[in-house]
């Protein structure tokens, strides 16, 4: 499938909006918010803003795939929203944004196991090269010594798993569905359990005359409406233009970004992560280069 400058300019886009995301969850855990309170503002905001598209959009939507939509939000919004803001409770927003690019690498392992996609041996080397990558980042921070920084990533790596489901989903199940009405359904019926958790976490008993509870609202919010409501339509538009393993691998650019960001909030920094990373990368590159046959 060719590549048009649209597609590229998408892939672009969406890396700088999903690499910021990573940050404005430490903003909003930094400033007194919880991670389930974080998560939840993230999708109601999220369903709010597409809600008017949503109600017009059920009509056009054939019943048979409205349990795909609803299963499109659930694994590719609203539990990696909960895994991520839980996970960055005891790891830096940089690292999350590393380990997120193992999505490509799943969206390949479980084509395989589930889908009956074809794997070649550049596949299998590419995987293995970017586990390597990830295991060896792992030790350079420490990780691997402490059984509760393990739990935490193991979240996020959970995270990428539903994600790479999803994209497997959305290209065999939604792709005759305008890319606007599966965004507004998934995420309007997913921002319904989300609003359900937020009132059930005490939320609306907060102060809301102290800064913080704003500050954290507020990149909760931006969260939702950037990093979920516009960053979905334009991930369901690249996988339908461009193909489910092009999107997933928009994940190529979300690291540096979260790196950079990380490196402006003070986070640790090395050269080892941005070696791992390379190396994680790498993996990804042969595990999507075409064999010529």
């Amino acid at each position: 499938m060719n590549k048009t400058p649209r597609d590229w300019f998408l892939f672009l886009l969406l890396s700088l909006i999903w690499g910021s995301s990573f940050i404005l969850i430490k903003i909003g855990l930094d400033n007194h918010l919880g991670a389930f309170q974080i998560a939840s503002i993230r999708i109601v905001s999220a369903g709010f803003v597409l809600f008017p598209v949503a109600i017009s959009s059920f009509r056009k939507i054939p019943v048979a795939k409205l349990k795909y939509v609803f299963l499109s939000g659930l694994l590719g919004s609203l539990i990696p929203s909960f895994l991520f803001c839980i996970a960055e409770k005891e790891i830096d927003s940089s690292l999350a944004g590393i380990l997120n690019c193992l999505t490509p690498i799943f969206v390949i392992i479980i084509g395989a196991l589930f889908f009956n996609t074809q794997t070649s041996q550049n596949k299998i080397l590419g995987v293995v090269i970017a586990f390597a990558g990830c295991v060896l980042l792992l030790i350079s921070n420490g990780h691997m010594q402490e059984s509760r920084h393990l739990l935490y990533l193991s979240l996020i790596v959970l995270a990428t798993i539903f994600y790479a489901v999803n994209v497997q989903l959305v290209s065999r199940h939604l792709v005759s569905i305008p890319s606007l009405q599966i965004a507004a359904v998934a995420l309007s019926l997913n921002a319904l359990l989300a609003g359900i958790i937020l009132v059930a976490t005490g939320y609306f008993s907060l102060s809301f005359t102290n800064k913080a509870v704003w500050v954290a609202s507020g990149a909760a919010v931006v969260l939702g409406i950037a990093g979920t409501a516009l960053a979905t339509i334009i991930f369901y538009a690249l996988v339908k233009s461009a193909g489910g393993l092009f999107a997933s691998m928009v994940t190529y650019g979300i690291p540096f970004v979260a790196i950079a960001w990380g490196i402006y909030y003070n986070e640790s920094f090395s050269m080892v992560k941005i070696a791992c990373l390379f190396i994680i990368l790498l993996g990804i590159y042969l595990a999507n280069k075409k064999v010529n046959t």
